[in-house]
């Protein structure tokens, strides 16, 4: 075999799985939920150790890549990711980092095989979950790496593997699109779980069950003692999936010759799209130039050049991220100095914050969702139930504005440029406008009926004090001793206070009930252009049955409606 036509192949791979999962509330009605807590308070069984931050231990083990990565990011930046060291231990609450992280080490190795039959073994660096001190997120971090592994197996472990669960069957039975098995293997060589995707009947029942999808076996047993919130798992810690089936990556590549890849090798990286088949792409020659000008990040990336120094190319599609460089060039392979450790830092962190915030966004408009579709404008508990809902969320997503949300992280070029870019393809930015806007109409919604309902309410009382007044004159007039009764025993007078008080007590009850019309009838009278038989038609509706109305709320708003839930397809 020529040179030219020999298979290229990754010196080094090295793969970070991030998957944003929704946390369901521990407590209904507690606005912070703290899962991390109750993950710990869980037995023996229970996997997960918190990690303890390097930052905040001994000095003489802070190495200089922690002052790199650290030094990347903005101070406020830096705060929300590492907190503020010991002001912490000295002012309870403050300067601590909001960001709890835990980790499980019983995983060794996960072991794949590939649709032809072949088997790879990809060593696990970490598996972390990261809890958000306030919102409902955890995202779990994994880490994979390898070596020697050829382009062809590469695109195909980053098109198949880290799928939740299968998308479709294909005649055979077998999950589309998916390794043939997944499996999670300890230090002892043991097997822990095993994929089930071409169980077929369990997704399909669960489905049609739970209306929502449910996880492959292993995902299941990686998470515990977390449970899926549709399952009969047991489990205090309940999750939900938020997104796409197919996890969100980031991949660093290594190869002796970055040049010898083909446009359509960076499109398959770039997209984690399937293997090449050896027909090529079928795309149109404009549209790979509308993805390397949008996607493709080419500062360090010169093939005219042919120079080692120009050989690294980062490509960032939202969903994934993929960085390619010479493996013999300390400036990309070092994994102290080089850009391998800052993909293991820093553009992790990059992307870690990026895929937070759109998974904090996700939470909070979902809770939206459930808030609209479980209201009954027709009960009165269901509306004060709703109005809580809002001001709760209205209240989450003004903290979470102020403590999580940042427009810029870095100063530095190439960390700027790469959380724009980031942010930009998750479409953060709009998200957040959207859910600030309709969190702005919800508030001023829930304002202006509160206002109605108390304007309402100073009207009652003014209808209820005018007629009131009569027998306030009446009483008034009764008063001036014009029925001497003042000798009279105790019980006669007792009599003569109940015969008045019952039935003013019963006319102002009724006044109260019949508030509304009358208020009607009042402005008729008063209403000097109205004719006789205009304000005695007004009088008699005072005593007609109303037509049935809300006892509640007013509709909703426009934009809030177009949350609910569609009706389900009836076939």
């Amino acid at each position: 075999m020529p040179e030219s036509a020999k298979p290229l192949v990754a010196r080094h791979f090295r793969q970070i799985l991030v998957w944003p999962l929704q946390l369901m509330p521990l407590r209904a009605g507690d606005q912070v939920q703290r899962h991390f807590e109750a993950l710990e308070q869980i037995g023996a069984d229970n996997p997960w150790r918190e990690v303890q931050d390097e930052f905040t231990g001994d000095p003489t083990q802070f190495q200089e890549r922690h002052y790199r990565e650290f030094v990347t990011f903005l101070p406020y930046v830096q705060r929300f990711l590492y907190g503020q060291g010991r002001s912490s231990s000295t002012l309870r609450g403050y300067g601590e980092s909001p960001i709890r992280v835990y980790r499980r080490c019983d995983v060794a190795f996960v072991r794949l095989t590939c649709m032809d039959g072949t088997i790879v073994d990809l060593s696990v660096k970490h598996i972390d979950l990261y809890f958000f001190y306030d919102v409902d997120v955890v995202i779990l971090a994994m880490e994979l790496q390898a070596d020697d592994l050829p382009l062809a197996r590469v695109q195909e472990i980053m098109y198949r593997f880290g799928r939740t669960f299968p998308a479709q069957w294909d005649d055979d039975s077998r999950a589309s699109h998916c390794l043939n098995r997944v499996e999670w293997i300890g230090e002892a060589d043991q097997v822990l779980a095993v994929s089930d995707f071409n169980d077929r009947a369990k997704f399909l029942a669960h489905v049609c069950e739970h209306r929502a999808s449910t996880v492959g076996a292993h995902w299941e047993y990686l998470l515990q003692p977390m449970a899926q919130h549709h399952s009969e798992q047991p489990g205090l810690i309940r999750y939900r999936q938020l997104e796409y089936h197919r996890l969100p990556k980031m991949t660093y590549l290594a190869f002796d010759d970055p040049f010898a890849l083909s446009r359509d090798d960076f499109m398959r990286l770039g997209l984690a799209a399937q293997p090449d088949d050896g027909e090529g792409l079928h795309y149109s020659e404009q549209t790979i130039d509308e993805f390397e000008r949008e996607h493709c990040y080419d500062r360090f990336w010169s093939p005219q050049k042919r120079d080692a120094r120009a050989s690294t190319r980062i490509i960032c599609t939202g969903h994934a991220f993929a960085m390619i460089g010479s493996h013999g060039v300390p400036f990309y392979s070092d994994p102290e100095t080089g850009l391998l450790g800052q993909f293991r830092h820093q553009y992790f962190l990059l992307g870690l914050v990026a895929h937070f915030h759109r998974a904090a966004l996700l939470m909070l408009s979902d809770r939206l969702v459930v808030a609209v579709s479980r209201l009954n404008i027709q009960e009165q508990d269901s509306i004060r139930h709703f109005k809580r809902s809002i001001r709760q969320s209205m209240e989450i997503f003004l903290r979470f504005n102020h403590r999580y949300w940042f427009h810029e992280v870095s100063k530095q070029a190439v960390a700027k440029d790469l959380y724009r870019l980031w942010s930009h393809h998750l479409g953060n930015d709009a998200l957040f406008n959207e859910l600030r806007e309709e969190m702005q109409d919800m508030s001023h919604y829930l304002d202006s009926d509160d206002a109605r309902r108390q304007s309402d309410t100073v009207l009652r009382l003014t209808v209820v004090t005018i007629f009131g007044l009569i027998g306030t004159i009446v009483t008034g007039f009764l008063g001036m001793n014009l029925i001497a009764e003042a000798d009279q025993s105790l019980s006669r007078k007792l009599l003569y206070f109940a015969m008045v008080f019952l039935p003013t007590l019963a006319l102002t009850l009724y006044t109260v009930q019949k508030s509304r019309a009358l208020s009607e009838f009042l402005d008729a009278m008063s209403d000097e252009r109205l004719p006789l038989t205009k304000k005695l038609a007004s009088l008699l509706r005072i005593w007609r049955k109303p037509a049935t109305s809300a006892p509640g709320l007013v509709d909703i708003p426009a934009r809030m409606r177009r949350r609910r839930k569609a009706p389900a397809d009836r076939r």
